[in-house]
């Protein structure tokens, strides 16, 4: 955010530069008829002189036609050019509000993780949704408002003038004294609105957690909790929101007292002129019927610049988002992604959050068509390197390449192209089934869609859907179960049919029974590529060719599950701690490899695991 905001005219400039000048014809064919609507009313109170002094003072009936016809043709203008002027600058409205969504949409959807790691679901709902209405809400009052009561006040402060220079120079008497309040009330209407729109951030992010979170909400019996957290923010917001609307009433009021005042020195000035015979009534009642008119649309001018400051503020952090810049982008001359199916390796990586050191120096390689393994402690760096592969952040220093070609020259498309990934959090959108699985594709035969469904195992459970694949799988997938959520990623995963699949946890989250099933067709998705798999539970990789041990961001072992059992080291550490806490299955061969041998006819210590056995046993015998 700027230290200075940004001046009225920096705004209306962004958004005519942006929004408006592509919509040029359009918005010209609206401001003739806005130009015809808005001068009618100074039609009207021109009518008033003749109708007063020709009808109702000298009582001339040959008048009363044409008189009478002029104020029919004036309402009848007045009411066709409001419906074609209103109807189209609503259409100029809302095409620049769905524009700049989907700008706003189009550039967030493009920031790099951790873009989004320091702004919130929440914030960016507020800024797509909150802030564009805000926009549009003004912008609408703007175009089919004030560009009306524009030319109405000009019109009718015209007729004011040509009836008496100085009964209207006597009339605005009072602008001068108003003009600083006014301007302090502007001022303060953008800074409250600004903080309305931040807090209003805070409200949908607290939301957005709230919603998100609502299984572990109701389990620790958080519902009173989060909704007094909510409610206390709330009473900011509310405050922040009255103290905006009281500037915006403020700067009405002000505009009320100087017409108080304008209309006691025409009173007082021009009322002696017409009770000495040097004005007529007519001339007078035209007068006043203009000056009258003049300050409603004068009061509606004031409150919409008051409406506009707080546009103003939403239309500034909307315009940060869009000028934020993108930092990890394709680069301007990209070189071809490998073909075939590529090996991924590692040199020298180094990465680090702030001050937080993730990876010192990484090296790692997975060969091609054969499957890898990453293992290590919580924080040792095994995410990250998903996440780098697939660009999602650069390293500080250090290469990475997919076949012969660093990632950092591939275009992003062609880069993510070469991956499926399925993960332990399985992303689901809240529309059908099949959709979740194609994802847009209109390439798809029926016969290839069924040979993934088969493949993943969704068959199995789509029978007793419904719908079949039509069924609404609900927001994130809540309709369907953790086993099943699975499945249907892996089926996606299988119709992308990439070279490289990496695979994140992806049956940590199961119950034994779904465990086996989603491991089944993982077997099945990671035969013939290059695979990369992050995983706690040390007994589902046994199979892999090549474990990496990983150890606070380096690659600290490597080899076979049988070789690193039979080393020692960290991952046959990590292997007794998982069977001797009982988070794993039983695997007797690995067992067999960690059990202490007797020396001497001495036998050793045993672990609490296998003592516990043993005395249990002992008792049944």
């Amino acid at each position: 955010m700027r230290d200075k905001p940004m001046s009225s005219a920096e705004l209306l400039g962004w958004l005519w530069r942006h929004y408006l000048r592509n919509r040029m014809w359009l918005l010209g064919v609206a401001l003739i008829f806005m130009f015809l609507e808005g001068s009618m009313v100074g039609a009207l109170s021109y009518m008033m002189q003749p109708m007063f002094d020709e009808i109702f003072v000298k009582g001339n009936s040959g008048a009363l036609g044409w008189v009478s016809a002029i104020f029919f043709l004036i309402f009848t203008v007045r009411g066709l050019a409001g419906v074609v002027q209103k109807t189209l600058l609503t259409r100029i409205s809302l095409q620049t509000g769905a524009q700049l969504r989907t700008d706003l949409l189009n550039r967030l959807i493009r920031q790099d993780t951790s873009f989004h790691q320091t702004h919130p679901p929440g914030y960016l709902l507020q800024r797509v949704n909150g802030d564009v209405q805000a926009i549009n809400l003004v912008w609408r009052a703007v175009i089919t408002g004030a560009g009306k009561d524009l030319v109405s006040l000009v019109v009718l402060l015209g007729v004011a003038i040509n009836v008496d220079a100085i009964w209207t120079a006597v009339m605005m008497i009072g602008i001068p004294l108003v003009l600083l309040p006014i301007a302090a009330a502007q001022r303060y209407v953008r800074k409250k609105a600004a903080s309305a729109r931040d807090l209003g951030a805070v409200l949908s992010t607290r939301l957005d957690e709230i919603f998100h979170g609502i299984v572990p909400i109701k389990l620790n019996i958080l519902e009173r909790y989060q909704v007094n957290r909510y409610t206390s923010q709330q009473k900011g917001f509310v405050r922040s929101e009255t103290r905006a609307a009281l500037g915006t009433a403020s700067i009405t009021g002000l505009i009320d007292i100087m017409a108080g005042l304008g209309f006691m020195g025409v009173l007082l000035y021009g009322g002696s002129e017409i009770i000495a015979g040097e004005k007529s009534v007519g001339q007078f009642m035209s007068f006043f019927t203009a000056i009258g008119l003049a300050f409603d649309p004068m009061r509606r001018l004031a409150s919409v610049s008051g409406t506009w400051q707080a546009a103003a503020a939403s239309m500034e952090r909307v315009k940060e988002l869009l000028d934020a810049p993108i930092l990890l982008k394709s680069p301007e001359n990209p070189v071809p992604a490998p073909t075939g199916l590529p090996d991924v390796r590692m040199q020298g990586v180094k990465l680090a959050y702030g001050d937080a050191q993730v990876l010192r120096g990484l090296d790692f390689a997975a060969e091609a068509g054969r499957t890898t393994a990453i293992v290590g402690a919580s924080g040792a760096g095994k995410s990250t390197i998903f996440n780098l592969l697939t660009r999602l952040v650069d390293p500080q220093d250090g290469t990475i390449k997919v076949g012969d070609v660093p990632v950092n020259r591939m275009a992003l498309d062609d880069l993510r192209n070469l991956y499926s990934v399925v993960s332990q959090d399985a992303l689901l959108f809240d529309d059908t089934l099949r959709e979740n699985i194609v994802l847009g594709r209109q390439d798809v035969s029926d016969e290839e869609l069924q040979k993934v469904l088969d493949a993943a195992h969704v068959s199995d459970f789509l029978p007793k859907l419904e719908n079949g694949l039509d069924t609404q799988v609900g927001p994130r997938g809540s309709a369907l179960s953790g086993g099943q959520r699975q499945r249907v990623v892996i089926a996606r995963a299988l119709l992308r049919n990439t070279p490289i699949l990496l695979l994140d946890e992806a049956t940590s989250a199961l119950d034994a029974q779904s465990e086996r099933v989603v491991q089944a067709a993982l077997d099945r998705l990671s035969a013939g590529r290059t695979t990369i798999v992050i995983a706690h539970r040390l007994s589902t990789i046994r199979n892999a060719d090549k474990i990496v041990v990983m150890d606070r961001g380096r690659v600290v072992d490597e080899g076979t599950h049988d070789e690193l059992l039979a080393r020692g080291g960290l991952y046959a550490d990590l292997y007794r701690l998982q069977f001797e806490d009982g988070l794993t299955a039983v695997d007797p061969e690995g067992v067999a490899a960690l059990t202490p041998k007797a020396k001497n006819g001495v036998e050793p210590p045993q672990g609490w695991l296998q003592r516990l056995l043993s005395s249990f046993l002992g008792r049944g015998a």
